[in-house]
């Protein structure tokens, strides 16, 4: 029998087999268009990869970002600690996901749960849904409200169609609002004017067990370009302690398009989308009144989903310009233990303009509607099961010129109101000091909340199921152990200082420095509460509950520091190191003895070491080193790992790669699972080859 899964169309297809053949079939016909649209425009050379390596780092300290000031500014000028991933840094690597890329970032702790799962946080709280850091695609918000995180295995996109990766550490509340509490992640792909033509992916491995992709651009008028792609990718299980495989195969198909279009006049129009289906798998614990199930089985979820995103920006005058943005998201999760379906609408305007010399001020509105529908299940509840919530925001911020080219100050604030706490005010403080070129110094102080997630608020998790006689010898039934929520649960709140430098000294060196210290209140704990009887479902259990509630205060601080230096034409050599320290302190009245734990679940440091050389003309050697201290709350021992990389340009237009990843040992732990108790597994060895045909 097939088993099928509902999509966002309204149809039912199988889950994995034909959802793939039906990715490969879109892909053709649009190809099929797209050719046709390229042959009657005129001929448009396929751009090769920018290869950065060939830039200086003047140039590369110039290149423009978004996600610090929602407007293009260099890097060089941000009042902030932000570092951007390249796509030539993503192709030098290896990376074959989003998760891998994020592991060059200072200040991100990045740590692979099983095969398919990942615990990714900025500046600590790390955890398979750390609730601080806010994800964007191309300004699409990826953050669940379920749990408060990210889905990281149903976050993808063609690899080679992004442009950058920007990451933020720090607040970024007052432009991005609730949930950028210790950080903003915002993937940019790239615009479809620069990736005409065509692209060929496929490779194979020990792990990457089976990748392939395929793109093609093309013009579509005079002013106006697209492109379309599709994707599949499967991953090998990971192993166990013993080294028994495990059962977290990962395995998708993917599939969109992006259109841009822009005219002689003020108007630019963006029109992009993507629709996946796939598999992931673990290892459950069972939780279950049922002494003949047994301990454990293996499941495989379904998740699938679909996203329409527009923007239009129309240009009033040169200093003036508008943006409005609205998308559509929606995703599914099925499993034994949890089904849900989540549905987002989001609208946002921006405008910009300058006012006199001195300032240059943005204000912006947004409405986001959420809706969701979970099937509950003895190992999750939820009251109720199904339910809409509105968010509405407003934003204003002014760059305010003290003394040009030298002296930058930047004022705003964001204003926001959920159905959960009411009205949120997030404001900030950047200033930006330019002594003279090549070095600059900037500082903020910033207030950031992270709003309460659908669980904390009204779900009911059941951890653990005793069987009778083990832990109560007096009471003759199971005894069930799990958390709840609880509907006056507050909003974390972060008062962050920061302080940051950046300096060139030379023309082949550039060094980036930032340190902080963040003052958290109302942290999440888990109140025990007294026991109470249960009859439904049978047999009758005795229940003891923790609930949800802010008992606890917290302060973290670190340093993160990123070197850049160009040792030749030849050879790049980029090193990253963080520091890092959390303290937690439960209120007098609390019983918690779970939360302090997060201390010792990020590492207190990091070393990152990557060397980048061109050897001849068409081959190219990468190595990259990592070293991860312990995490004593995980039982995970200090690493280091080794990745490296051969690649070998054919013709110009084709490149073979062999890349090998984490060489230095068979196997070792990074991450444990939470929430939803799986076995936990390592990650392995890997070798894996590719090739890249551009044409």
């Amino acid at each position: 029998m097939i088993d099928y899964v509902h999509i966002p169309f309204g149809s039912k297809i199988p889950s994995t087999g034909q959802c793939f053949w039906r990715v490969v079939m879109v892909a053709l016909v649009l190809l099929m268009v797209g050719a046709v649209c390229s042959a009657v425009a005129s001929d448009t050379e396929p751009p090769l990869p920018d290869d950065l390596t060939q830039l200086s780092l003047e140039d590369l300290m110039d290149i423009e970002i978004t996600s610090v000031a929602k407007k293009a500014q260099k890097l060089s000028e941000a009042a902030a600690a932000v570092f951007v991933v390249t796509q030539e840094d993503i192709r030098r690597t290896g990376a074959t996901s989003i998760p891998e890329a994020l592991r060059m970032v200072p200040g991100l702790q990045v740590a692979r749960i099983d095969a398919n799962k990942w615990a990714i946080t900025a500046r600590g709280y790390n955890g398979r849904f750390s609730n601080k850091l806010l994800v964007l695609m191309d300004g699409r918000s990826v953050y669940t409200p379920l749990f408060s995180g990210v889905y990281w295995d149903m976050k993808d996109t063609l690899i080679e169609d992004i442009d950058r990766i920007e990451v933020i550490r720090g607040p970024g509340a007052a432009l991005w609002g609730a949930n950028a509490v210790n950080g903003v992640i915002n993937i940019i792909t790239k615009s479809a004017n620069d990736t005409q033509g065509g692209l060929v992916v496929a490779g194979a491995g020990s792990e990457e067990r089976g990748l392939g992709a395929f793109r093609y651009g093309g013009k579509l008028g005079r002013d106006a370009y697209g492109r379309i792609y599709a994707k599949y990718f499967n991953r090998d299980d990971a192993v166990f302690t013993s080294g028994k495989d495990a059962s977290d195969e990962w395995d998708v198909s993917r599939a969109g398009f992006r259109m841009d279009w822009q005219g002689s006049g003020p108007d630019a129009l963006t029109l992009q989308g993507d629709l996946y289906d796939g598999e992931t798998g673990e290892t459950i614990i069972t939780k279950s009144l049922d002494p003949s199930e047994p301990p454990t089985f293996d499941e495989d979820n379904d998740i699938s989903g679909a996203n329409l995103l527009g923007r239009w920006k129309h240009t009033i005058s040169d200093t003036s310009e508008t943006a409005l943005q609205v998308y559509y998201d929606r995703t599914e999760r099925k499993s034994v233990i949890l089904d849900q379906v989540h549905d987002t609408l989001d609208m946002d305007f921006q405008h910009q303009f300058t006012l006199g010399r001195r300032h240059e001020i943005m204000w912006g509105l947004g409405y986001r509607f959420i809706s969701d529908d979970i099937t509950n299940t003895f190992y999750g509840s939820w009251d109720p099961d199904s339910r809409d919530d509105d968010l509405f925001s407003g934003f204003v911020q002014d760059d305010i010129t003290l003394i040009r080219d030298r002296l930058q100050l930047t004022l705003g604030s964001k204003f926001e109101h959920n159905d959960y706490t009411g009205s949120e005010i997030q404001p900030n403080g950047r200033l930006m000091w330019t002594p003279h070129e090549g070095h600059s110094i900037w500082g903020a102080i910033s207030r950031a909340v992270r709003t309460p997630s659908r669980t904390e608020h009204d779900g009911r998790i059941n951890m653990m199921v005793l069987p009778p006689g083990s832990s109560l010898p007096l009471f003759p039934g199971h005894v069930v152990v799990g958390v709840v929520g609880d509907g006056d649960y507050d909003s974390e709140e972060l008062l962050a200082y920061e302080l940051g430098y950046r300096v060139q000294p030379t023309d082949q060196l550039s060094v980036d420095i930032a340190t902080f210290y963040n003052d958290y209140s109302h942290l999440r704990t888990l109140e025990p509460g007294g026991p109470f009887l249960e009859i439904s479902p049978s047999p009758a259990h005795l229940v003891f509950l923790s609930s949800a509630d802010n008992e606890m205060e917290g302060e973290t601080y670190g340093i993160e520091v990123a070197a850049d230096w160009r040792a030749s034409d030849w050879w790049r050599i980029q090193a990253s190191y963080t520091y890092l320290q959390i303290q937690l302190e439960l209120d007098r009245d609390s019983g918690d003895t779970i939360s302090e734990s997060a201390e010792g679940e990020s590492p207190h440091h990091q070393l990152s070491l990557r060397s980048s050389m061109d050897i001849v003309r068409d081959l190219a050697l990468d190595l990259w080193v990592r070293y991860v201290d312990d995490l004593p709350s995980q039982d995970v021992d200090s690493y280091f790992t080794l990745d490296v990389r051969l690649g070998w340009k054919l013709y110009g237009n084709v490149e073979l790669s062999v890349v090998g990843q984490n060489l230095l040992d068979d196997q070792h732990p990074e991450y444990k699972p939470e929430i939803i108790d799986t076995i936990p597994t390592e990650v392995e060895r890997g070798v894996y080859g590719k090739v890249t045909w551009q044409f």
